[in-house]
């Protein structure tokens, strides 16, 4: 007798409670009911996952798919950015191009909605075996130096880095380019570390710096020596010459100290009468300098050379 006493007990204990729990149950179930079923079409990032070891994926890849969901319009009016996502399983990839089906059931959504349609239904993606080889730096520069000195040999520490990506793209890249270093206003060597980088987005780095070290020297400087003297050479023991004119200008390039000391009679303008007999010839005028200091200009370049027979 005892025990229906104890049930009847325990079903009216905390009576106000239970009828509370199913006032609310009751409640919730009348407003969900009661929310108006609705589709949107929503813009989804797609992932892709497990991509194989050894592959590399070619072209533009999509990153987002379309898809139509329902739902309660109170549900998925909640619904925000990264709550939907596509998910693609490429664990089957092989090299060549693939054609991957994408299904509602491939698409994550909160709980509450169904995807409806999936657009596009399938997604076409390119594959080629990874590869990868020691592509040289090439430093570049930015501004200029200070007035009288220029930008001289540039090399940079790593001199090359390894580049993997696509076979195909790994074969065709010639050089890695590095973040410009500036030498604006320089009087002596730059040395900074600097970002590297390729044109190619499908390749990349497997080391992404290098100290550059750019030297900066004196610029060449020009100097002209005028009516400098045209020497006959080679001129036959039974004849003469003249040349006309007989004064040319030499221009000289080398830098400030080599210039300095170039003297009046260390550059020599000529031309060679080798073998020539008696005439009139026009010929180009040569000229010898100091190894530091090169001829870059004769003018005129050519003269008239008169060459006779005896000596008067």
């Amino acid at each position: 007798m005892n025990f229906p006493r104890r049930l009847v007990a325990w079903a009216f204990r905390h009576l106000w409670l239970k009828v509370l729990s199913v006032g609310l149950a009751l409640l919730l179930w009348m407003v969900v009911a009661g929310e108006e079923m609705v589709e949107r079409g929503l813009r989804v990032p797609l992932e892709l996952l497990q991509v194989p070891s050894g592959i590399e994926l070619l072209g533009d890849v999509p990153t987002t798919v379309d898809v139509r969901v329902r739902g309660a319009s109170g549900t998925l009016s909640r619904v925000g950015q990264g709550d939907v996502v596509a998910v693609l399983d490429l664990r089957t990839a092989k090299s060549g191009r693939r054609l991957f089906p994408i299904g509602p059931d491939q698409v994550r959504v909160p709980y509450g909605v169904q995807v409806v349609q999936v657009m596009p239904s399938a997604v076409a993606l390119a594959f080629e075996a990874s590869a990868s080889r020691q592509v040289p730096v090439v430093p570049s520069v930015d501004g200029r130096p200070a007035a009288g000195y220029v930008v001289g040999p540039m090399t940079a520490e790593p001199p090359s880095v390894e580049v993997i990506g696509p076979e195909s793209m790994v074969k065709r890249v010639a050089e890695v380019l590095t973040e410009p270093v500036t030498v604006t206003g320089a009087k002596e060597a730059v040395r900074e570390t600097v970002s590297l980088g390729v044109l190619d987005p499908s390749l990349r780095l497997k080391s992404a710096r290098a100290l550059v070290t750019v030297q900066v020297v004196p610029a060449p400087l020009e100097r002209t020596l005028r009516n400098r003297p045209v020497h006959l050479r080679n001129v036959a023991s039974t004849l003469e010459a003249q040349a006309v004119p007989s004064q040319v200008d030499l221009a000289i390039r080398g830098n400030r100290d080599a210039l300095n000391r170039v003297g009046s009679d260390d550059v020599v303008a000529y031309v060679d009468l080798a073998g020539l007999g008696p005439g009139q010839y026009s010929l180009t005028v040569h000229a010898d300098a100091p190894p530091d200091a090169g001829v870059t200009r004769v003018e005129p370049a050519s003269v008239q050379v008169r060459i006779t027979s005896g000596k008067h």
